[in-house]
């Protein structure tokens, strides 16, 4: 907290986050970011991506856009706060929990992460909370948990907002947590924007989005410097925009992603985007939580494979996955491989490991 009091007020040097316990990723993230090396006086954050194959990037976050975007999340959910720290703070979402905590004058409660998220913790620590306002920052598959758990879900029920975002929150889970009396708040953002700079399809104070040939491109007071060593990286070749890969249109002056450009599945000659199939899916009963990805096929370039954690008790059949993929998609769209799966491999706070998912329906596929 104190290296990251002095980040926000433009005092200290350049800080790397990393994660202490893993000191696999804490090396490659020093290797490939050069710590100790010159860097913009006004850098007080190089954050990396949550990307785990490659090259990491690292955002170059100043303290005025780190303020920026503390002050505006205030401004919208309605005022300062205590924070619930129930993310890792290696990344974004996590240091902006820690952040918005320093900018409110409180301390943070922390809901221990270490080895993994357990929801039986939440009622605890959201009761150790002090007002007036409470709030907290989970991923999608957090909530899941959450409301499985009665105790965690009426105490989630209890804080002013519980932001949500790393992907996109499947429209059932976000039904039934505003049945179950929850405030969520679908947040949309990420490193390069010192996390999530649109609440509900509105920009923050301060935050830009524009759509250019159906890319979302996001500018602004939150936006990073750019890269940490790549001074001429595509992403930030326009001056004051950030060019994602992510697919989006207006919806009543509302952005909404419709997927990853870059995980885009090409079948028979035509296009899928499987952000698209997974939100029909996740209607189906018998379905908890679904990835949808394609895998190689002679026939038709790649074909779409679906990664399935059934609902308690339920055991869904690739064939009643397709028709109730066709009855609201073109039929290209319906899966034509199916794999049962206990959970969703992660590769950072709510994004799915698709490379781990796609190595294992191949596998299952040579067998």
């Amino acid at each position: 907290m104190p290296h990251l009091r002095e980040a926000l007020d433009g005092n200290g040097p350049a800080w790397l986050p990393v994660p202490t316990g893993d000191r696999r990723e804490t090396h490659r993230l020093s290797s490939a970011l050069g710590p100790g090396e010159p860097i913009e006086d006004d850098v007080a954050l190089v954050v990396t991506t949550s990307g785990t194959t490659g090259v990491p990037k690292g955002a170059m976050l100043t303290s005025s856009a780190l303020r920026a975007s503390g002050d505006a999340t205030h401004e919208r959910l309605g005022g300062p706060g205590q924070w619930l720290l129930a993310l890792p703070t290696h990344h974004i979402a996590g240091l902006q929990v820690l952040m918005r905590s320093i900018l409110a004058g409180t301390d943070p409660v922390v809901l221990d992460v270490t080895d993994g998220f357990l929801p039986g913790g939440l009622a605890t620590a959201i009761g150790a909370m002090r007002g007036p306002r409470r709030y907290t920052s989970l991923v999608p598959t957090q909530l899941i948990k959450a409301l499985d758990e009665p105790v965690s879900a009426e105490a989630l029920t209890e804080l002013d907002a519980v932001l949500v975002g790393g992907a996109a929150t499947p429209a059932p889970v976000l039904e039934r947590a505003r049945a179950a009396g929850i405030n969520v708040v679908r947040t949309y953002g990420m490193s390069e924007t010192c996390g999530g700079c649109v609440y509900e399809g509105e920009p923050l104070r301060g935050a830009r989005v524009r759509i250019e040939d159906g890319r979302v491109l996001l500018g602004g007071d939150m936006l990073a410097k750019g890269y940490r060593g790549l001074p001429d990286h595509p992403a930030f070749a326009e001056p004051g925009w950030f060019r994602t890969d992510d697919a989006g249109t207006f919806e009543n002056g509302r952005l909404r992603i419709t997927g990853r450009l870059d995980e885009a599945i090409t079948t028979g000659g035509l296009l899928v985007i499987p952000q698209v199939v997974e939100a029909v899916l996740a209607t189906h009963p018998a379905v908890t939580e679904v990835v949808v990805l394609g895998l190689p096929d002679e026939r038709l370039g790649q074909r779409v494979a679906v990664a399935v954690v059934p609902a308690p008790g339920a055991t869904p059949t690739l064939d009643d996955l397709r028709d109730h993929v066709t009855a609201e998609l073109d039929p290209i769209a319906a899966p034509r491989e199916l794999a049962l799966i206990d959970e969703v491999p992660m590769r950072g706070p709510g994004k799915p490991d698709r490379a781990r998912l796609r190595d294992h329906l191949l596998a299952e596929s040579a067998h």
